[in-house]
């Protein structure tokens, strides 16, 4: 069975460019492998009603949830946690890891041309022209505050022209000895 050189992938990235949908072929890839461990899609850990005007993305509840979620993973045996997300801030990504219970992480940013991410995004919100709308302004936003952030990340992959499971695979490699 390989061994797993972080306890924790972290996929970081704007809007569109695929961390929910890597984290789950990168999750299946590590289960294949024979590595006990998790994904976690910190979206849902933050999906809740009414948002405080302070806090509109729910980065404080989706902290608290990542704790105690990481925490069973860990208990229940998982030795790799993928989790996906977005992390604004060196400050959040500090936050994040504490939450985590990290001992080591590979912090992954995904990017895509705004074209291939635009096409991602009609495709999910085909039915919905207002949150189309909002995730295709969100996105040059986002990217451009994650440019900005002065991150050191550990591995950068641009996903505009790559399968879903090349990405995996490209992390997959940087994450498992």
């Amino acid at each position: 069975m390989p061994n797993a050189k972080f306890d924790t992938v972290l996929i970081n990235g704007s809007v569109g460019t695929g961390k929910t949908t890597t984290a789950e072929v990168l999750g299946d890839e590590v289960m294949q492998r024979g590595i006990p461990g998790a994904v976690i899609d910190v979206d849902w850990l933050r999906r809740s009603w009414p948002s405080p005007p302070s806090d509109p993305f729910r980065t404080a509840l989706a902290l608290e949830n990542m704790q105690a979620i990481a925490a069973n993973f860990r208990r229940a045996g998982a030795r790799l946690l993928v989790v996906a997300t977005v992390v604004e801030t060196i400050d959040e990504l500090e936050r994040t890891a504490a939450a985590l219970a990290v001992r080591r992480m590979l912090h992954v940013r995904l990017t895509a041309s705004p074209d291939a991410v635009l096409s991602r995004l009609t495709r999910r919100h085909n039915d919905d022209e207002a949150a189309l709308r909002w995730h295709a302004q969100r996105h040059p936003e986002l990217a451009d505050i994650l440019d900005r952030a002065g991150f050191t990340n550990d591995l950068r992959v641009d996903t505009t022209d790559k399968s879903v499971a090349n990405v995996a695979l490209e992390i997959l490699a940087a994450s498992v000895e």
